[in-house]
């Protein structure tokens, strides 16, 4: 295996003929350069998309963070390159390199694929092949990295199964330690003896050792285990506290899609949105302490030059001393210029409050999250937000200064009416000739729809998905009722989302779908300008697979899911439940006001405090 740089002069070669060539020479403020022949293992950490998308993936700068923390470990980046570079790269018969050393990424000991969501396979398989590295776990040995994958898609890899020799199935920063020291012991020995001895690592899921098989119908039957040591269900890993913040983060070479600093102040979310898988997986909610969130901040700034810094967290309002936190940030960065941005807030006044608190001065957009335009329909997905009270806090952020408001709306839901489209319709107007009434005609109200695919380990994981007809005719309603000046109306194909669905909520079938799609031509799936949907449909159509049924088949209480092997810590019986309380219109309060039995308490032993209580568990 080479393991020697590839020659500055020639990579620099190529960089005239392509766009953004900042993407491809690292050297970034920040980056760490470790010797090679001084550590032990050399791990590759990458982004299956380019890396202006990479480059803001805060769970990258963990591990990059973490791993070269260890003198044993050295840690390199690579993403995949633009479709240009790639051409240029393949056509000089170059493989990926990673952006310190230059080096080629198949002379890695471990490569670290980030899974992050369903549109990545594809490049997943194109960033192997680039490599060259061989796309099949059965076709690789011990010469090659170790290929593990992890991120939110782990929690149903099925699809791509055949492609990892790892999983890691939850948050990574404990497990990856572990697994690399039962794996350096071993790492002299064939593949096949390497993996065995990651068996008893828990949140480990090597699917090598899982075997599926099918009913007569073409339904999953099971999923079970070939080896004794390897366990029938796999368990997240979660932190029971947050880990320290990178401090010294990367500062890009262009620009990026978030180019700016991150401290993560919670993990996890007690809201219960039916339709969301985040909120599902990364139970149960963490918090940062503001005191330690000021003083990482303070650190962060001073190592990076950075401006700007992202609180970040599924609902940064949910944060216990967020407003607290939020005057500690102002008041000591005061004379600094320094913007803070709170990714997620909820719909209400005391939001309007936070943003207020942060815009000094300047009003650019407001975004809301409505979902569904019915109340009825957001009792189904469990958000809590009544129509009066989102017009009562749309009147309130137009009063204070704000002229562009950002809707976000799902179609697809289940149980959704054309009833509910209507309501989207009636609410977008209201909010503009609210709009219109207090800041004049300068006013502007942007609705974004997409369709909504039913993931795994929600409440919705049984439901099907909204078939081509009923979503495109309701787009098409939506298109003819909101037009004019002040409006704009954004939404998703149709194609791009039954891919999503299938890759979502497939089995291990689809591997040889996913690969025949790749080298029929798909890659970059969550793109527009670069998105192939004839190699999908090729590949589906040469596939004997029954894709309807995939996808719009309602799935049956008692039916075993091709993901039932993986536990997020939320326990099957507690979804099954929630999604009956959906059908009947039911709304979940929120579990910090108390527990509803979801399974973490009973999963996850001796991480509470005596004020938490789960009667049904009997903890």
């Amino acid at each position: 295996m080479n393991t020697q740089p590839i020659p500055w002069e020639t990579i620099e070669a190529l960089l005239h003929r392509v766009q953004k060539p900042g993407r491809y020479v690292g050297g970034e403020y920040n980056a760490v350069h470790k010797p090679w022949d001084a550590t032990a293992v050399r791990v590759c950490l990458a982004f299956p998309d380019i890396y202006d998308l990479g480059m803001s993936n805060f769970a990258l700068t963990i591990l990059y963070d973490l791993l070269n923390a260890q003198p044993e470990v050295l840690a390199e980046r690579t993403y995949l390159p633009a479709p240009d570079m790639i051409a240029q790269l393949r056509g000089a018969g170059l493989p990926l390199y990673t952006l310190e050393s230059y080096r080629p990424v198949a002379a890695f000991d471990i490569l670290a694929i980030s899974v992050a969501y369903e549109q990545l396979y594809t490049n997943t398989l194109e960033l192997l092949d680039l490599a060259g590295i061989p796309l099949r776990a059965a076709d690789r040995d011990a010469t090659h990295p170790l290929i593990i994958g992890g991120g939110h898609g782990t929690f149903n890899p099925e699809p791509v199964a055949d492609f990892f020799d790892v999983f890691v199935i939850g948050e990574a920063e404990e497990v990856l330690l572990e697994l690399l020291a039962a794996w350096c012991p071993v790492r002299h020995l064939p593949r096949e003896a390497q993996l065995r001895a990651l068996l008893p690592v828990p949140g480990l899921y090597i699917p090598r050792f899982y075997r599926p098989t099918y009913l007569p119908t073409g339904q999953l039957a099971a999923v079970t285990p070939t080896d004794p040591a390897a366990p029938p269900r796999i368990l997240k890993r979660i932190m029971p506290t947050l880990p320290p913040t990178p401090i010294r983060q990367l500062v890009p070479n262009v620009e990026v899609t978030h180019n700016r600093a991150v401290v993560e102040i919670q993990r996890g979310c007690t809201r219960g949105c039916r339709f969301c898988q985040a909120g599902a997986v990364t139970r149960p909610v963490r918090e940062r302490p503001a005191a330690e969130i000021v003083e990482t901040v303070a650190a962060i700034l001073d190592a990076t030059g950075y401006e700007e810094v992202a609180l970040l967290s599924l609902s940064s309002a949910d944060h216990s001393e967020i407003k607290p936190l939020l005057e500690a940030l102002l008041e000591r960065f005061r004379g600094r210029h320094l913007s803070i941005s709170l990714p997620s807030l909820r719909i209400e006044s005391f939001s309007v409050d936070l943003a207020d608190m942060l815009s000094q001065g300047r009003r650019s957009g407001f975004t809301f999250a409505p979902e569904a335009g019915s109340d009825a329909l957001r009792r189904r997905i469990n958000k809590d937000i009544a129509t009066q009270d989102l017009l009562a806090v749309a009147e309130e952020v137009f009063t204070r200064g704000w002229r562009t408001l950002k809707l976000y709306f799902m179609l697809g839901l289940p149980g959704e009416m054309d009833e509910d489209i209507e309501a989207i319709i009636e609410l977008a107007h209201q909010v503009r000739r609210l709009g219109l009434s207090i800041g004049g005609r300068k006013t502007e109200v942007h609705v974004s729809v997409s369709t909504f695919v039913p993931k795994p380990h929600t409440p919705f994981q049984w439901a099907p998905l909204a078939n081509r007809e009923t979503v495109e005719r309701r787009q098409t309603l939506l298109r003819e009722r909101l037009r004019g000046r002040g409006l704009r109306l954004a939404w998703n194909h149709y194609d791009a989302t039954r891919i999503e669905a299938l890759l979502a909520r497939g089995d291990r079938r689809l591997n040889a779908v996913v690969e025949a799609a790749w080298r029929n031509g798909a890659r970059f799936d969550a793109w527009d300008e670069w998105r192939n949907q004839a190699a999908w449909e090729q590949a589906l159509a040469d596939s004997d697979l029954d894709i309807a049924d995939a996808l719009y088949r309602p799935r049956a209480e008692d039916e075993r899911l091709p993901w039932d092997h993986l536990c997020s810590g939320v326990e099957k019986r507690f979804l099954l439940r929630d999604y009956r309380r959906s059908q009947a219109g039911e709304l979940l309060a929120d579990c910090r006001a108390g527990c509803h039995a979801c399974g973490i308490l009973v999963n996850y032993p001796g991480m509470w405090t005596a004020e938490w209580e789960c009667p049904e568990w009997g903890v």
